[in-house]
C-alpha cells in the first residue's frame, strides 16, 4: 500500500482593520454633512465662520487706517517740517508695520479656519 502523502490543508488568511481602529459610527450627524446638504444648521455654520473672518479683516482694516491716518498728523508738527525725518517715517516705520497687521490678518484668518475644519470634521477623522 501506498501511503499518499497529504499536504496539510490549506490556511487561509483573514485580514481587517485591527480591533482598536475600527470606526465607529458617529453618535451625532457630522457638522460636514449638514453644510453640503445646506440645512439651516450648517448655513449657521459658514455663517459663523464668515463671520469671524470679517471681524478679522475689519480689524486689520481698522489699524491700517489708523497707521495711515496718522500720519498727516506726524506731518504736521514742526519737528517734522525737515525732510529727512519725513522720508524716514514713511520710508522706514510705515511698512514694518504694516507688515505686522498683515501678518496677524493671516495668522488669525488661518486661526478661524482651523478651528472650523476641527468644528466640522468627523471625529474618526481627525486621526487622519
Amino acid at each position: 500500500m501506498a501511503e499518499e502523502q497529504q499536504s496539510p490543508p490549506r490556511r487561509e488568511i483573514v485580514t481587517g482593520v485591527p480591533r482598536g481602529t475600527r470606526r465607529r459610527a458617529p453618535v451625532h450627524t457630522p457638522a460636514r454633512s449638514e453644510i453640503s446638504e445646506q440645512t439651516t444648521l450648517g448655513a449657521t455654520y459658514v455663517r459663523a465662520l464668515m463671520r469671524s473672518q470679517l471681524r478679522a479683516g475689519l480689524g486689520a482694516l481698522a489699524a491700517l487706517a489708523a497707521l495711515v491716518g496718522s500720519l498727516p498728523l506726524v506731518f504736521v508738527l514742526p519737528q517734522a517740517r525737515s525732510g529727512p525725518l519725513v522720508w524716514l517715517v514713511l520710508g522706514l516705520l510705515v511698512y514694518p508695520v504694516m507688515w505686522l497687521i498683515a501678518r496677524w490678518y493671516v495668522r488669525r484668518a488661518e486661526r478661524n479656519e482651523a478651528a472650523f475644519t476641527g468644528l466640522v470634521m468627523d471625529p474618526g477623522d481627525r486621526s487622519a
